[in-house]
């Protein structure tokens, strides 16, 4: 026999309050997490990053998620065309009553010269850590690995990523490009080695510009020779344990 619909009405509706509460205690959890530290994979397609990806996720306390189609910049164009909304109708404003006066119910824009950028920004990196990233327990660092940064603004874009995760790394992965170009989708496309170049170029000049934030590895080299990575296990702060990396590249990875 079926419980009366009000019944069951009531008893859907005490199962989405305990979701809704324990959803508000994981983001509170979240929000809470000050000891976290970002690192961001920057890479094109076939270049062996998955297994980069590797040998990240085998330090204690990394949790390197894998590709998102960059998900991100959905948000990144999100934040972009609020603040640019916010500019123009407080700039409209000024010009209008030679005051910062707000928009009021009159104005087409109505409230869009009060978009929050600083809390958009907080908003946004609970939303990816709540989704995207979701850290563990006893994570320390969390991050993504990903294939596309073609677009011409991915300097902007980065900046906005260290805007959103404060004190974000990145780790630029390139591999060489007669061996890319042989992979997959890539051997299809006669225009393979003519991209990469400029792919890797983009990233490299981005790595350039963040200085210390970014470093450059080469799979050649640490595939070649697993203490190649030394060097960046010091820029990560982390000790180099050389059998435990020789152990994750003998694992086939991206299958």
């Amino acid at each position: 026999m079926r419980a009366p619909r009000g019944l069951r009405a009531r008893g859907e509706l005490a199962r989405l309050r305990q979701e809704n509460a324990a959803l508000r205690r994981r983001v509170a959890a979240l929000e809470g997490r000050d000891d976290l530290r970002y690192l961001f994979v920057m890479t094109y397609g076939r270049s062996g990053s998955t297994l980069l990806q590797g040998v990240l996720n085998a330090i204690p306390g990394y949790l390197i998620r894998g590709e998102n189609r960059q998900m991100m910049r959905q948000l990144y164009d999100y934040h972009r065309t609020g603040a640019e909304a916010r500019r123009v109708q407080r700039k409209v404003m000024r010009r209008l009553t030679g005051t910062n006066t707000p928009t009021d119910p009159t104005r087409p824009f109505f409230g869009m010269d009060g978009y929050p950028t600083r809390r958009s920004l907080a908003g946004f990196r609970r939303l990816a850590l709540e989704t995207i990233l979701r850290p563990e327990q006893d994570t320390r660092v969390v991050g993504f690995k990903e294939i596309r940064w073609a677009r011409e603004d991915a300097g902007e874009f980065v900046a906005w990523l260290r805007e959103v995760f404060p004190g974000a790394r990145f780790v630029v992965n390139t591999r060489n490009h007669d061996d890319v170009a042989k992979s997959l989708w890539w051997a299809e496309d006669p225009t393979a080695l003519e991209r990469l170049k400029r792919a890797e170029g983009r990233l490299l000049a981005l790595a350039a510009e963040l200085g210390d934030a970014a470093y450059h590895v080469r799979y050649d080299d640490y595939v070649a020779d697993p203490a190649a990575l030394e060097p960046f296990f010091t820029w990560l702060g982390e000790p180099f344990d050389e059998q435990r990396v020789r152990e994750v590249l003998a694992v086939r990875h991206s299958r």
